[in-house]
């Protein structure tokens, strides 16, 4: 019952670290991605979560984590749904986040895991990712991480593709349309935006393969190797070979102490996140902290995890 209680009013916040119990808990914008994204889902489902409890939070639509991260960066109220492949461009300030080092994001709690996969029409007739040579694929947000990472699955691969930009939405329907020849997009699985294509059109999905996945992920290691069992999709009979990598909801090192460690606690500590939050949250479990070897972990969030026994891997840095 204290658990769930945590965060009954804003004087809650008084219990990490001397607050007044007068104090109000501030208002948080939680950036997510475009329509039809997993992102908002879950940006949603944390706003309603922490409005029960008496935080006040809106979800604000952006291009996806690059955009979210820079928002956090600048904004010491702001928390983001972040890809840690994109957290690593931010942290090294790579061409992709714009050449810009971001030193002020912290991680807060692991959200779930993105796995990559390929969709195509069954009329196409492409089953396996060397078919994609030459053809149009959408990938995304232009620059976003999914992008990134077909990029790096066709040089594995040693093949050249034509990339689409669009959010997950435009790419479901550009798929339809003939505007593209396959849907190339990360996620939790199953994805949604490949599930609504195939609702409405035969579609075969399938993934760069276990040869490919390697050769990727041993160049970029926040990726992992993963295997998608039959059955995550409809009509599908054999397992399928990609690579994944976990998303988390970060802030601003800025953020008080006290804030953090509430709302981390309060996320993390429901006996259902499936249930009580949503299905896209079925894996925000505090275990899967120690997924996170790119940012490092608020102070507030890191006492959390420091009460519940464990030890993330990235240390916070003042």
């Amino acid at each position: 019952m204290m658990r769930r209680s945590l965060l009954a009013s804003p004087a809650a916040f008084a219990i990490a670290g001397g607050a007044s119990a007068q104090t109000a808990a501030p208002a948080l914008v939680i950036h997510t991605a475009g329509q039809g994204s997993p992102f908002v889902t879950y940006g949603e489902a944390i706003a309603a979560l922490l409005g029960r409890h008496g935080i006040t939070a809106t979800v604000a639509a952006s291009t996806g984590s690059l955009q979210n991260l820079t928002a956090v960066e600048d904004n010491a109220n702001a928390l983001g749904t972040a890809f840690l492949g994109s957290a690593w461009d931010a942290v090294q300030g790579t061409p992709a986040a714009g050449g810009r080092r971001h030193t002020r994001v912290r991680a807060l709690w692991p959200m779930y895991e993105t796995s990559f996969q390929v969709a195509a029409l069954t009329a196409s007739g492409l089953t396996r990712f060397a078919q994609l040579d030459g053809k149009r694929v959408g990938a995304g947000p232009a620059r976003g991480p999914a992008e990134t990472f077909l990029q790096a699955a066709a040089e594995a691969a040693g093949i050249r593709i034509q990339i689409v930009s669009g959010s997950p939405a435009e790419m479901t329907e550009g798929l339809l349309a003939g505007r593209m020849d396959a849907l190339w997009q990360g996620a939790i699985v199953p994805i949604p935006s490949i599930l609504a294509a195939l609702a409405r059109a035969p579609g075969v999905v399938f993934g760069p393969g276990a040869e490919v996945a390697a050769r990727v992920t041993q160049r970029l290691p926040m990726l992992a190797p993963t295997t998608l069992p039959p059955g995550t999709y409809p009509g599908q009979t054999a397992p399928i070979e990609s690579f994944a990598a976990w998303n988390f909801i970060v802030a601003n090192r800025a953020l008080s102490d006290a804030t953090a460690y509430a709302i981390t606690r309060l996320v993390l500590s429901v006996a259902d996140p499936a249930r009580e939050i949503g299905p896209v949250a079925a894996t925000t479990r505090a275990a899967n902290a120690v997924h996170n070897r790119v940012l490092p972990f608020h102070p507030g969030a890191l006492r959390f995890y420091r009460e519940a026994g464990v030890a993330p891997l990235a240390a916070p840095v003042d």
